[in-house]
């Protein structure tokens, strides 16, 4: 069998000019970022039945707000941003981007009306674009090339991190001083980690050229970086495969606390008595902490069981999240049609898990397909894909199928929502196949 990940001898732009200590710290703070980018991204999920009340919202302008308000931003304004990070300091992009985002959303605390939150959120997504591409491309600096996946996937724990303190702060705050407060408190926390990320983080391209032993090439023009990625096909299968995955994901996570609320609301409200909370409270608490450390589990387990199988046969990137896809299946029936809440609520450790292994693999991937100086707009390019699929359409369909069969169905709110989740999981079938395609180009397209 081919060893297509292991070569003998790491070519120059894959070698770190830092030590373990500042790789970890350097981690650190890109961890925090990512994990405050989710929890001002997330917490609007906790807070949709309450913001639906007030603003007299139906259920597909939540996923408006939820998804493509702020994906249309996020995901078109991260390609330009990736051009300025190939060419500039990529720690001052992150520190402004943190500051940006940070701010819309305590501006989202502040909407009166439907037209307000949506611009609050598209601005979220505006200062969000440019964490990403900048942090995987530095990190894939930062870090040697058999250690990339699990530097990634741990960057990747802001995913479920960031969801869990988005639901458990979200939901308290909301039940002690309103879901404007939680805004507030949740957007303030970046306007200090972006000046950390400003004055510690390190951009180390003239680290890099200090030790080649060639010449380290300057960032291509977009079109030559674009005609680069058109003879990748592992790239757009895996990131395609990966989008459908963050639509399932997206789609159910902008709704589950929706869905608890309408079909479980008296039986959620008898559990959180005993805790002196309110049901948005526990509810918040429950999916937060289930959910949450599940994702971190299966976060870390992606980027280690990718690394391990990638040694043997670089095909594991893909194998991984073509399996998880599969398995996570059956689970979101059980979760959406169990009677007991609490076993609803428990079941969601399943696809938790198993919805989180593609991060580590996918991104490594993206990072691996390309030489270094064109790697963060590769990373934007993945995450244009991913999250116009994922988060652009995800909660927006949801959202859409629970009117259609709530209003045109008769199937009333409750049933409705049931429904829409139910059927938006089958999409995990078709992720599973795109990724097994990505398997039969994987070892060709590798290059660093």
């Amino acid at each position: 069998m081919v060893d297509a990940v292991a070569p003998a001898a790491i070519p120059v732009e894959t070698r770190t000019p830092f030590d373990a200590r500042y790789r970890a710290f350097a981690l650190s703070i890109l961890l925090g970022a990512y994990i405050l980018s989710f929890l001002d991204r997330q917490v609007v999920s906790i807070l949709a039945e309450p913001i639906k009340q007030d603003l007299g919202l139906a259920d597909w302008q939540l996923g408006m707000l939820t998804g493509l308000a702020f994906a249309l931003f996020y995901t078109t304004l991260g390609i330009p941003i990736a051009r300025l990070a190939e060419r500039f300091s990529r720690p001052w992009i992150i520190a402004g981007c943190m500051a940006l985002w940070s701010l819309f959303t305590v501006l989202s605390g502040r909407a009166q009306t439907f037209p307000q939150m949506l611009v609050a959120r598209m601005g979220v997504g505006f200062g969000e674009a440019g964490c990403n591409p900048c942090a995987h491309s530095l990190i894939a600096d930062y870090t040697p090339k058999e250690k990339r996946a699990s530097a990634l996937a741990t960057y990747s724990l802001g995913i479920p991190i960031g969801s869990l303190l988005g639901l458990v702060m979200g939901g308290l705050i909301a039940d002690a001083y309103g879901w404007r407060a939680a805004f507030l408190v949740a957007g303030a926390p970046g306007l200090v980690l972006a000046l950390v990320a400003g004055i510690f983080l390190k951009e180390p391209r003239k680290h890099m050229a200090a030790i080649a032993t060639t010449q380290v090439e300057a960032a291509p023009p977009l079109s030559a970086a674009l005609k680069v990625l058109a003879g990748k096909p592992t790239f757009w299968l895996m990131a395609v495969a990966a989008g459908i995955m963050a639509f399932v994901g997206y789609g159910q996570g902008a709704f589950n606390a929706a869905f608890f609320l309408r079909l479980h609301g008296d039986q959620l409200a008898a559990l959180a008595a005993p805790f002196g909370l309110k049901s948005a409270g526990f509810l918040g608490l429950a999916l937060g902490l289930i959910g949450g450390a599940a994702g971190i589990i299966g976060t870390l387990l992606g980027g280690w069981f990718a690394d391990i199988a990638a040694r043997k046969d670089a095909r594991g990137y893909a194998v991984v999240p073509a399996a998880a896809a599969v398995l996570a299946l059956p689970s979101y029936y059980f979760i959406y049609t169990v009677a007991d809440p609490m076993t609803a609520l428990w079941l969601n450790i399943i696809p938790s898990v198993l919805g989180s292994l593609w991060y580590g693999p996918v991104f490594a991937t993206a990072q691996s397909v390309v030489p270094a100086h064109t790697r963060a707009t590769a990373a934007a390019l993945l995450l244009l894909v991913l999250n116009l699929i994922g988060l652009g359409l995800g909660p927006l369909f949801v959202g859409a199928l629970s009117d259609g069969l709530s209003n045109l169905a008769h199937f009333g709110p409750s049933e409705g929502l049931r429904w829409a989740l139910v059927l938006t999981s089958l999409f995990t079938l078709l992720s599973a196949a795109i990724f097994w395609m990505a398997r039969k180009t994987m070892v060709r397209d590798l290059v660093s």
